[in-house]
């Protein structure tokens, strides 16, 4: 019996493994950034630089992103222009609109990992969202100059918001009756600079990727 709990505890762990998933996070921009990910933390990336992250299989909920403007002391406290996480360098909570999102949720149904990216929490930086093994091959990317060309009533320092965190109401954030959700002019806007990225909240059909448990991925800021 022990030697079969062994075997089997041996087992899940090597599932477990092979199931866990590598995202390789690049700053292309050509200025400083401070990428951030829950779960994984953050730290700054300077143009060309990479950070690696390993998530657990069957994470759910998961995010990644960059942040601009940012100034830390050495205890890792400050605060930055876009996409702060509380003030702080290795972040354990969402970040502050406006910031571009990667989303994922790792071997949920069929063992298949669901990602996206989102503008439901606004603009901020250029970003590629791709798988890159397993065969999976179909990426996301979302490169539009989306602040230079963001409706005055949605700018932002730093990025352009999604109509929802400037206005508040039913008809951008659907959560009243979000059965009635639909696409609005300035959701539209979003839609047509980045067609496959998330622009309101029930923006699923055009917008989750999937790929086979296992996956690595990398997302790439300024592709």
């Amino acid at each position: 019996m022990i030697s079969h709990l062994i075997f089997l505890t041996t087992a899940l762990t090597a599932i477990s493994a092979a199931t866990a998933a590598t995202f390789t996070i690049r700053n292309n921009c050509p200025y400083t950034l401070w990428p951030a990910a829950v779960p994984g933390g953050g730290r700054p990336l300077n143009h060309g630089e990479t950070w690696i992250i390993n998530v657990a299989a069957g994470t759910a909920a998961a995010r990644i992103w960059a942040r601009t403007g940012c100034s830390f002391d050495p205890s890792g406290r400050g605060r930055c222009q876009t996409g702060d996480c509380g003030g702080v360098l290795d972040c354990r909570s969402y970040g502050q609109a406006p910031n571009t999102l990667a989303e994922y949720a790792l071997n949920q149904f069929n063992n298949l990992d669901f990602f996206d990216i989102s503008l439901v929490d606004g603009f901020n930086v250029p970003m590629d969202f791709s798988p890159s093994s397993g065969g999976c091959s179909r990426g996301i990317r979302c490169a539009a100059d989306i602040n230079g060309r963001c409706p005055a009533q949605l700018r932002a320092p730093g990025g352009c918001n999604n109509p929802c965190t400037v206005y508040k109401t039913e008809p951008y954030c659907c959560v009243g009756r979000p059965q009635d959700c639909r696409p609005t002019d300035l959701s539209r806007f979003f839609k047509g600079l980045c067609p496959d990225a998330y622009s309101y909240p029930k923006d699923d059909q055009t917008s989750t990727f999937t790929c086979p448990g296992g996956t690595n991925y990398r997302v790439v800021f300024c592709p």
